[in-house]
Formats: C-alpha cells, sequence, structure tokens
C-alpha cells in the first residue's frame, strides 16, 4: 500500500516555497472539482433518466406512476449504497491516502456508468433488466459514496486556516457541474434525436460518454501530490489501523448530526432537481427539454451561489451561514411549489432556475462544516460516513416520498399504500421540506463549531477533550 506515497514528498513539503505550495494547492482544488464534477454528472444522470425513460424502458407494464416510483426504487438502491462507499473507501482514504482512493472511486463510478449505456432493457430479457440496473445503481452509490470525502480533503486539506469554507466549497462546486452536464447533455441529446429515438436509444449515448470524462479525471488526479495533512500523519506514524471503527467510537455524536443537518439541504434537492421531472409531466404537463434546460438553468446559478456562500461562512461564522440557509429554505418549499402548480411557463423556468439557492445556503458552507468536526488521521471516514449516512434518510427516499404525498399513491415492486393526505395539493410536500428543516436546524445548533480548531494538526493537541475553545463563535 505505501507504493502509493513517495516518501521524498515528506520531507520535501516542509521545504516548499509558499509559491510552490500555492500552486500544489490550485492543483488539488482543480483536480477535486473535475473529478467531483465528472462524478456527480454520472449520478445525476441516472436520476434524470428515472425520470425521463426508465418506467418505459424497464416497467413497461406498469402504469406510468406505478413505473415512475418502481424507477426511483431504484434510485434508491443508489443512495442506499453511499454509507457502504464512506465505510469502504474512507477506510483506505484514512489508511492509504486521499489521492489513491480518490483515484480508485472514479473508476469504479465511470465504469458502472458507462456499463448502463450498453445494458439490456425489458424488451430483451424481462424484469432480468431492472436487476442488472440494481447492480450497477448500487456500484454508482459505492462509487460517489467514497468520493465526496476525499475531494473535499484533497482541497481544503491543502488550504490555511482561514478559507476553509471557500476552500471546501469548490468540491461541491462539481454538484452544479454534474448536474448542469447531465441534464445540459441529455436536453441536447432529446433535442437533437427527437422524443421515439431517444427514447428508443439515443438515451444511451450521454452514459457511454462517462468513459470519455473519466479519461480526463484520471490524467488530472494522477497529477496531484497527496495532501499535507495526511504526508504529516504517515511520517508521525499515527495512521489509524481502523479508522471507521475508531471514528465511530469516538463521534459517533458527530456523524449523526453530520447527517442529520443535510436533510434541509439534500430533501429539497433532489426534489428540485429530480422530482421535478414527474411533478412537471403529471402536473403542469411541460415537456421534457423546458424542464431538463430549466434544471440545468438552476445549476449554472450555483455556478455562483455555492462558492459564495462557502465564503461567507468563513466571514460570519460556518453555523450562522448554515443555519440561515435552513431558515431560507423553510419559507422556499412553499414558494417554489405554490408557483409551481400554477402552470405558467415563465413562472415555472424562473421558479426552477432559483430553486437551488436555499440549497446552496447550506451546500456551499457544508464541506467544512462536517469535515471540521473530525480530526485529520479520522476525518475521511468520519466525514464520509455522516455525509452519506443522509442519502439514506434524505435524498434517497425525497423522490418517491414527494411522488407519494401529491398522488396519493404508493405502489412499489407490489407493495402498495393509500396517502391519509389530501391528494393533488402540492402543499403537502412543502410540509414536508419544513420538517426536514425543523430536524437540520436543531442537528446544526447541536453540532460542535470547531471551526476554530487548527485542520493541520490533531484535535487532541488543541485541547479537544475538553472542548476548550470549540465552541466559540468565528467571525472572520
Amino acid at each position: 500500500m505505501r507504493g502509493w506515497f513517495d516518501m521524498s514528498d515528506v520531507a520535501s513539503y516542509s521545504a516548499m516555497a509558499p509559491e510552490e505550495r500555492r500552486k500544489q494547492m490550485l492543483r488539488a482544488v482543480v483536480a477535486s472539482t473535475v473529478g467531483t464534477s465528472i462524478e456527480w454528472y454520472d449520478y445525476f444522470l441516472f436520476a434524470t433518466m428515472a425520470a425521463l425513460v426508465f418506467p418505459a424502458l424497464f416497467f413497461p407494464k406498469s402504469d406510468p406512476v406505478t413505473g415512475t416510483l418502481n424507477s426511483f426504487g431504484i434510485l434508491f438502491v443508489g443512495f442506499l449504497a453511499r454509507p457502504v462507499g464512506a465505510w469502504l473507501f474512507g477506510t483506505y482514504g484514512d489508511r492509504i491516502g486521499r489521492k489513491a482512493t480518490l483515484i480508485a472511486t472514479l473508476m469504479f463510478m465511470g465504469i458502472a456508468t458507462f456499463l448502463i449505456g450498453l445494458m439490456p432493457t425489458y424488451s430483451s430479457i424481462g424484469l432480468g433488466a431492472a436487476a442488472i440496473l440494481i447492480v450497477l445503481r448500487a456500484c454508482q452509490g459505492i462509487g460517489v459514496g467514497g468520493e465526496w470525502g476525499g475531494s473535499v480533503l484533497m482541497s481544503m486539506e491543502w488550504g490555511s486556516q482561514k478559507r476553509k469554507g471557500w476552500l471546501g466549497s469548490w468540491p461541491q462546486f462539481g454538484v452544479p457541474i454534474g448536474l448542469v452536464l447531465a441534464n445540459g447533455i441529455t436536453a441536447l441529446t432529446v433535442t437533437m434525436a427527437g422524443p421515439a429515438t431517444f427514447n428508443a436509444w439515443a438515451w444511451r449515448l450521454p452514459f457511454l460518454l462517462s468513459i470519455v470524462l473519466v479519461g480526463v479525471g484520471l490524467y488530472i488526479r494522477l497529477g496531484i501530490m497527496e495532501t499535507p495533512v495526511f504526508k504529516a500523519l504517515l511520517q508521525e506514524r499515527r495512521i489509524e489501523h481502523a479508522p471507521v471503527r475508531e471514528v465511530i467510537r469516538r463521534n459517533w455524536r458527530e456523524i449523526i448530526l453530520s447527517a442529520l443537518l443535510r436533510l434541509p439541504e439534500q430533501a429539497p434537492f433532489y426534489l428540485f432537481t429530480t422530482f421535478v421531472f414527474t411533478f412537471g409531466a403529471f402536473a403542469t404537463k411541460l415537456d421534457k427539454p423546458f424542464l431538463t434546460w430549466a434544471v440545468s438553468t438552476a445549476g449554472l446559478v450555483s455556478f455562483i451561489t455555492i462558492p459564495l456562500f462557502g465564503h461567507l461562512s468563513d466571514v460570519i461564522g460556518r453555523k450562522t451561514m448554515y443555519l440561515i440557509g435552513i431558515a431560507v429554505m423553510a419559507v422556499w418549499g412553499f414558494v417554489y411549489f405554490g408557483l409551481f402548480a400554477a402552470g405558467v411557463a415563465t413562472v415555472v423556468f424562473v421558479v426552477i432556475a432559483l430553486s437551488l439557492i436555499p440549497h446552496d445556503m447550506q451546500y456551499g458552507p457544508q464541506a467544512a462544516l462536517i469535515a471540521e468536526s473530525f480530526t485529520g488521521r479520522l476525518r475521511y471516514s468520519g466525514a464520509s460516513l455522516g455525509y452519506q449516512l443522509a442519502s439514506v434518510i434524505a435524498g434517497g427516499p425525497a423522490p418517491i416520498i414527494g411522488l407519494y404525498l401529491w398522488s396519493g399513491k404508493y405502489e412499489l415492486f407490489g407493495a402498495s399504500f393509500v396517502s391519509p393526505f389530501p391528494t393533488k395539493t402540492p402543499f403537502t410536500i412543502s410540509a414536508y421540506i419544513l420538517i426536514c428543516c425543523v430536524i437540520g436546524f436543531a442537528a446544526t445548533l447541536a453540532l460542535k463549531n470547531r471551526q476554530a480548531l487548527d485542520h493541520t494538526k490533531e484535535y487532541e493537541e488543541q485541547g479537544e477533550t475538553e472542548a476548550a475553545g470549540a465552541r466559540r463563535p468565528v467571525m472572520g
């Protein structure tokens, strides 16, 4: 395993000139952002296709609502697999390094996505196609489950103490890039091929393109150095043998709170970027290209807002910025669905285009907020577990819950339920977002503020056991 390291780098880092360190930091940020963008492109592409074409391709015998629910059920499998990826790659990220692990996650995700573009559908092998799709979706989830933690650490651990929020926001920046790529390329493919050709075979093209993007990502990631934080841990022989077990023992509270504080960020995100296609088709009859271009525009807005709010968290305090974002989201859920349900195309486009701003108010500072909650030798495992556990309770079920609350029907792989809520009322979905916000707000308040701690040193060396100073708000 040590073959991934050049031990001379450990000694050379201490003698590295400030200009060279800034250059390495820039390379690390670019590599993290590009790699994360490619992985999220793969992940979001599946979500877009799950709403647009997978119900007809893999569940043609079902009615549209049931087929969509089954498709969202397979989408959920990827979220269930993300904590597995966090455990697997988190272990190696804390043991053999951030760089090597990030190369592995990129390949794992890219190959799975490429194979989706080649696989048969129901018309060829019946329900066996859905089974294959489940396996490949699980592989996608495992890959992205290990990606996030390493990308954030690769960027943040090369940076300065005062800019953790800003630097940590750049891997988050990969989310809107991936979203824009997935929806933009899908919209372009639908527009050029036409709906009939797209549904027949052209839907495969965006998946096959993934292998080219993976090649670009690997080239960039192979050219970066390991982070100075991990190098120091290696030099001092402080590598944890079983980091996942140790971080659960020491920081179980932080892991749980990290997952819960993501509820008001992640659940609305998948309602605004995945469920939006289903809601638009069933409730407003807007066509697929219109909705994909609108969601792509929302991603473009996030190009500005994610790093902006990451920077603001360095200025006004990480938790302060995050709590403001949750409060705005609690109100925005009602505004969003109220205007969307009116069905006026221009209004809907604007609402979708602006929909991710309350999300970005949380997502910009979120990487640093979660990552700085764990000491260096356990940071990859702890941050990954906390972040990815939210996928099981927030992102994964959100489209299913949204469709259930709106349609009043819940039939997934043969199991049927009837909603006790008024159907065809989008404000029930807004109430769901509000509940997520209340839980997330409480979790954020309960999480210790470790923004003032030096992320390049182990927390025990800074009096973390007494949490002295860790709870003080940081301004600037």
